[in-house]
């Protein structure tokens, strides 16, 4: 389970997902949900944690309850409509969450993540970004040379646990950076 602190960083990464995908056109819950989990993806192959999103196997590719909870949430504060950020947002949130990663390695090296994934993957359709995210390949820490295509998991089962994943640093902000995001995303 998420703490505050994990919540607050995990909507503005969100919102800074989608405010970078906005140039590739229509975005989607299962477009977005796969940017994300691809984002995730490439954060642990770098030993680090940004998200703390769980994900599932779901019938159109990958599912975060999290995600989804955090974007109807950010609807309800008006900070986006549909999938589109609001100004505030673009004036408020995305330069406090840049400020916050300045000169700070690990968010840096995350941020540098989300920057390549979303241009990567942001211009397919949802079933060409689906079919990216089923031929991704997972593997258990117990057997790490074994390895399944998310295509090949059974629906609902979970694949991907955050709080059970070793990483080497964490994206984090001070305290007083976290409040003022809070502030600006409604919270």
């Amino acid at each position: 389970m998420r703490n505050p602190h994990q919540m607050t960083i995990d909507r503005a990464l969100l919102l800074y997902v989608l405010h970078l995908a906005e140039p590739f056109g229509l975005l989607n819950d299962v477009k977005l949900q796969s940017l994300c989990f691809l984002c995730e993806l490439q954060m642990f192959a770098k030993h680090l944690k940004g998200f703390h999103f769980e994900f599932f196997r779901y019938a159109y590719g990958v599912f975060s309850k999290d995600l989804d909870n955090d974007l109807m949430s950010l609807r309800r504060k008006e900070r986006i409509e549909n999938f589109t950020v609001s100004d505030q947002v673009k004036e408020e949130v995305i330069p406090l969450l840049l400020k916050g990663v300045e000169g700070v390695e690990t968010n840096e090296k995350i941020i540098e993540i989300v920057e390549a994934v979303v241009p990567t993957y942001g211009p397919q359709d949802s079933s060409a970004i689906a079919k990216s995210v089923e031929a991704v390949e997972l593997s258990t820490p117990q057997e790490p040379d074994f390895k399944v295509a998310i295509r090949d998991i059974v629906f609902h089962t979970t694949i991907l646990v955050p709080s059970r994943i070793e990483t080497d640093a964490e994206f984090t902000l001070p305290p007083a950076v976290l409040a003022k995001l809070n502030t600006a995303m409604g919270y």
